[in-house]
């Protein structure tokens, strides 16, 4: 459903005003020095993204909660011809992804500053956050796909350009790959628009129109891997992540937060908002193969991430585990698993920003992520050693911190359906405690050599910088209540539309417990 309000353009500002940041930055003229260059662009890009995250506070004020249709939309005609039309709109499950974007854009920006040409790196940084927020709120299918691409072009720039090792092969990799998917998307895409005219005479990219369109069940089947195999290496989910374990580990530390914290849930977001939307069958019939996936990308990253030895690929493939639990919370296909998803979706951007921000702050001081050249930071750096520690435990899932909160909602919902898909998931919970107090210890314990004891604490600006993500990994893990009551409206609408369209019993809405087998049963 769709609530058309007569009122200033939040959401068409929203996105278009860290686009304009970005050109504001690139204009910044070469005649002054470079001193002034730098604190210039540095100034735009923070003014823009506050600017920003002003308004996608307002826009969460302003949410209606219970209410899970699009919200603050905004329609507007664009190429008439084609059937594309500005499309904008927000609901429960992408209202906090929005505001996770420009929550950790102005702390990417800050806290991963860079020297060397600061203004391409602004500008870049700040489309890609236009990038994303116009991905989250697009609901007009080519629309999305151009903000979809659109974040591949800063990010490569961004790799390719501040970042560490084979920049330019990791770089290279991920633009490639994550294109390759895109294109098979777009094929699809006008297949189904294709298929929407000959049925309504209409031809139309909007997202509403098209989720009635009738299709086959071979035809949702290749519209549906279609669709995914864009969001499967863009997620990444295993086995399309091979890109993600390079990308990760060559990207500076602010491209490296946008990157992991926020344009990887384009991927998982892109699977809840189209396809479970569009091709509701054939997610049903698909479920068991995406579950077997997201198990395999638990066990398959803990492994891997237990015998890692730098630290950022040991998040890199940390965080292919914490995606394969959002995987499998969504096909859980279930509102206990779904608002699990999109819950552990913010917390898993919240957690990993936080822990590359204090990498790239560790690697600053010491010049190296080798465990093996890190040892007894806690006695010369006590403040970096409690804020890892509180960050490490929420990456557990330690009850009490907002980790916990998503993979326990998420494993119930899925236990209830689909029980030995669950029970194979918890082990991956173990093994991310054993790497993660490995890593810890290493770093952090220990008696530290001349090198290391000389290494400096946080300063007042990288506390400030952190201190709201542990607030938030604490609040969100005592306090859930706020964010899954705006979450829970659309999961329930959604859940129900893929009932209906599978000839499933209707399932109740949340608040009411559903007898077994039903999907729908009250959320803590």
């Amino acid at each position: 459903m769709i609530h058309h309000e007569p009122e200033f353009p939040f959401l068409t500002t929203l996105v278009l005003l860290p686009a304009v940041g970005a050109v504001l930055a690139a204009l910044v003229p070469r005649s002054i020095s470079k001193e002034a260059e730098r604190r210039l662009v540095q100034a735009i890009g923070l003014v823009t993204t506050l600017l920003t995250l002003a308004l996608a506070i307002w826009v969460t004020v302003r949410f209606r909660v219970g209410d899970g249709g699009y919200q603050m939309t905004s329609r507007h005609s664009w190429a008439a011809t084609l059937g594309i039309s500005w499309h904008l709109g927000v609901d429960g499950i992408s209202l906090f992804l929005v505001l996770l974007t420009a929550v950790l854009f102005p702390v990417a920006l800050t806290g991963g500053a860079v020297k060397q040409n600061p203004r391409s790196f602004v500008a870049w940084m700040l489309l890609l956050e236009a990038g994303c927020l116009g991905s989250f709120l697009s609901l007009d299918v080519i629309l999305f796909f151009i903000f979809f691409d659109l974040t591949l072009v800063p990010v490569y720039f961004v790799i390719a350009g501040w970042g560490f090792g084979n920049r330019s092969h990791a770089a290279t990799k991920f633009f490639l790959y994550t294109f390759l998917g895109s294109a098979l998307m777009l094929v699809a895409m006008v297949a189904l628009a294709v298929i929407h005219d000959s049925q309504t005479g209409v031809f139309t990219f909007d997202l509403v129109s098209l989720a009635h369109t009738h299709l086959s069940l071979s035809d949702q089947v290749l519209l549906f891997l279609g669709f995914t195999a864009a969001f499967a290496v863009k997620a990444p989910v295993f086995p399309f992540h091979t890109w993600s374990p390079d990308a990760y580990a060559a990207a500076p530390t602010g491209g490296a937060v946008a990157l992991a914290a926020i344009m990887a849930k384009l991927g998982t977001y892109g699977i809840i908002r189209f396809d479970l939307t569009l091709f509701p069958r054939a997610t049903v019939d698909l479920a068991p193969l995406l579950l077997t996936l997201g198990v395999a990308g638990i066990v398959y990253g803990a492994v891997v991430a237990c015998v890692q030895r730098d630290l950022k690929r040991l998040v890199a493939y940390s965080s292919l585990g914490h995606l394969g639990f959002i995987v499998i919370g969504i096909f859980a296909l279930s509102t206990d698993g779904l608002a699990g998803g999109v819950l552990a979706m913010v917390n898993h951007g919240i957690i990993i920003a936080a822990i590359f921000l204090l990498i790239g702050w560790i690697y600053e001081r010491r010049g190296t992520w080798n465990v093996k050249e890190l040892k007894g930071l806690q006695r010369p750096a006590p403040i970096l050693a409690a804020s890892f520690t509180v960050v490490m435990l929420a990456a557990i899932g330690l009850p009490g911190l907002n980790g916990f909160v998503g993979e326990f909602l998420i494993l119930l919902g899925t236990f209830v359906a689909h029980r030995w898909w669950a029970v194979v998931a918890t082990a991956g919970v173990v093994l991310s405690a054993l790497y993660l107090l490995w890593a810890y210890q290493q770093a952090f314990h220990g008696v530290a050599d001349e090198v290391n004891a000389q290494t400096r604490d946080l300063s007042w600006r990288e506390g400030l910088l952190i201190a709201p993500l542990i607030v938030l990994i604490v609040l969100i893990g005592v306090y859930p209540k706020p964010v899954l009551d705006r979450i829970t409206p659309s999961v329930n609408d959604l859940v129900a539309h893929v009932d209906r369209a599978t000839g499933a019993p209707a399932a109740p809405k949340i608040g009411y417990r559903a007898a077994a087998p039903g999907r729908t049963r009250r959320l803590p």
